[in-house]
């Protein structure tokens, strides 16, 4: 006798156990109650237990179908993971990617990876929503987000791409119209220029190998933007806490100087966040992917450019 136990076999009793009816579980699988009856009383024999008692009004599970129901839930649970498994593991980035990140890091970063993602993955679409809140991704349909700074406890998943390095940053002209601090000691005689949505808000924690010392603020500038720092530090307005790919740039064109280069604040994380790392979909591992390509390549360009500033 030829087993009837196959997947369609157990699919079609899945579903009629899930739908509680004969009938939905057929118009469900496009197919006749007929049919589905047979592949039940099919499974019935060829397992010698009785899985569902039926009556003209209602369907009920056995324990003996109560049993199988788990086991066959399981084994094609496991041949679905299997099978996009194998569909992550080969396909192509395709359709819509959604994605949310910061108003400042989306303006430094992840702009320039969106563009570089369009032009290498031709069958995507990019929806970024670049805001100042913390979106759920899950329950408004994000299929990532980038996040900078440490992460809460969460169900998320979440892969590291970088970390951003901060310095201290002032314009030339600032420096020649007092003396450059020596020392952290020494920004107690300066004007400093605060962003002021970081955690260094009240403090600037800078650290030199095994040394640390925490410099207070008293600032001439608070500022929720970072670019509004820079600008006012290459006005000469005072020295700057920047993310080294923000100054750097500065540096290179001689229109900023690293200040006490020994001494830096301690560097950000930076991370994809995502709804599960088992189940990446190809738009999205490719996207992963790509940033962290390009988050390297723009660390060792500030670490040349910031060591040659000194």
């Amino acid at each position: 006798m030829t087993s009837t136990m196959d997947l369609p076999s157990l699919h079609a009793y899945v579903k009629v156990v899930q739908t509680g009816s004969f009938t939905r579980a057929a118009e469900s699988l496009h197919t006749h109650k007929a049919h589905l009856s047979r592949v039940v009383s099919q499974l019935e024999r060829e397992l010698g237990v009785r899985l569902l008692e039926r009556t003209t009004r209602s369907l009920s599970l056995t324990e003996a179908g109560r049993e199988f129901f788990e086991r066959a839930q399981g084994i094609l649970a496991a041949v679905d993971d299997a099978r996009l498994v194998m569909q992550q593991a080969q396909g192509e980035p395709r359709g819509t990617l959604r994605l949310t990140c910061g108003v400042e890091f989306g303006m430094l970063a992840v702009g320039r990876w969106i563009n570089r993602y369009l032009q290498a993955y031709p069958k995507v679409k990019v929806d970024a929503e670049i805001t100042g809140r913390i979106v759920d991704l899950v329950h408004e349909g994000f299929d990532l987000a980038i996040r900078v700074g440490p992460l809460p406890d969460s169900t998320l998943a979440a892969r590291r791409l970088g970390s951003l390095a901060y310095a201290l940053y002032a314009a030339p002209g600032y420096l020649t119209s007092r003396p450059a601090p020596r020392s952290p000691q020494d920004l107690s005689d300066h004007e400093l220029l605060v962003f002021a949505g970081s955690s260094r808000r009240s403090a600037w924690q800078l650290g030199k190998g095994a040394e640390s010392h925490r410099v207070s603020l008293n600032p001439r500038l608070h500022a929720s933007n970072t670019f509004t720092i820079r600008d006012a530090a290459e006005q000469g307005l005072g020295i700057a806490c920047l993310p080294c790919l923000v100054g750097a740039p500065l540096v290179a064109d001689g229109r900023l100087r690293v200040v006490l280069k020994d001494w830096r604040p301690p560097e950000v994380p930076v991370h994809a966040v995502f709804a599960s790392a088992r189940f990446m979909a190809p738009k999205v591992r490719a996207f992963v992917d790509l940033a962290v390509e390009m988050f390297q390549p723009a660390a060792s360009v500030r670490t040349r450019r910031d060591g040659a500033a000194g």
